[in-house]
């Protein structure tokens, strides 16, 4: 009795094993959108009004709890990880960097990531055009924020007229990391699966050196990226 109990319990252990890291290896576009369109253009409007120094500043986005920044050079790779950690970065851009944010055109997609935007902040020295993407789980929250230069070459899409990355040769983070796809959208920087991933590449290996250092690398990337940053991020 007690040999056929501890089967049993082998077994549970083994499939509990086996559904964590089912879960773990959950991609974001294993994921089908469970709100009204509505809400992920809504929410991604509100992720500009929290970095427009006009807008109402009650107006905010809904992070999840992991929420991750991502911004492809010449910007600074990870500029945000987790819910307060973002809250708190948003307030200080806005202070550091004010700019306003009118021209918006922000989209909603049937796969991930769920809203796409095209957008302009408008600085003192001028306009910075950003191609902007937004990852959700199925409670709507934001789990993934994606950016880049909305200038020639330095796009995820090398198709010229694919203008919203819809191509089959879009390079994103997005849809690569494990655990983005369960339903909470919680990464695991700890899991065996990420770890596995990581092995097989090197942009997810470089995202969890950033994951865990997190301040130590932003600054180190801060540096590196000199005086002229917007100058080139923004084309002007």
């Amino acid at each position: 009795m007690r040999f056929t109990s501890r089967i049993a319990l082998a077994t549970v252990v083994v499939l509990v094993a086996g559904c964590s890291e089912q879960v773990d290896e959950q991609l974001s576009t294993d994921l089908v959108p469970t709100r009204a369109p509505e809400h992920y253009v809504d929410q991604a409007n509100k992720y500009f009004d929290a970095l427009d120094e006009s807008a109402d500043p009650e107006s905010l986005p809904t992070y999840s709890e992991l929420v991750v920044r991502w911004e492809w050079p010449p910007w600074l790779y990870l500029t945000g990880y987790g819910q307060e950690q973002m809250e708190a970065l948003d307030e200080a851009v806005k202070v550091l960097t004010p700019a306003t944010i009118p021209t918006r055109d922000c989209r909603f997609f049937d796969v991930q990531p769920f809203a796409r935007c095209r957008v302009s902040f408008e600085y003192a020295e001028g306009g910075c055009p950003i191609y902007e993407e937004f990852t959700f789980n199925d409670q709507g929250e934001i789990t993934f924020i994606e950016a880049w230069s909305d200038l020639p070459g330095l796009l995820p899409m090398a198709d010229p007229t694919d203008l919203w990355a819809e191509g089959p040769d879009v390079h994103r983070m997005s849809t690569k990391l494990p655990g983005l796809g369960n339903e909470t959208g919680l990464i695991d920087p700890e899991s065996s699966v990420m770890r596995r991933a990581a092995d097989r590449d090197p942009e997810i290996a470089d995202f969890l050196i950033r994951v865990e250092y997190f301040w130590p690398t932003w600054f180190e990337e801060y540096e590196l990226a000199g005086d002229d940053l917007f100058e080139r991020g923004c084309g002007w």
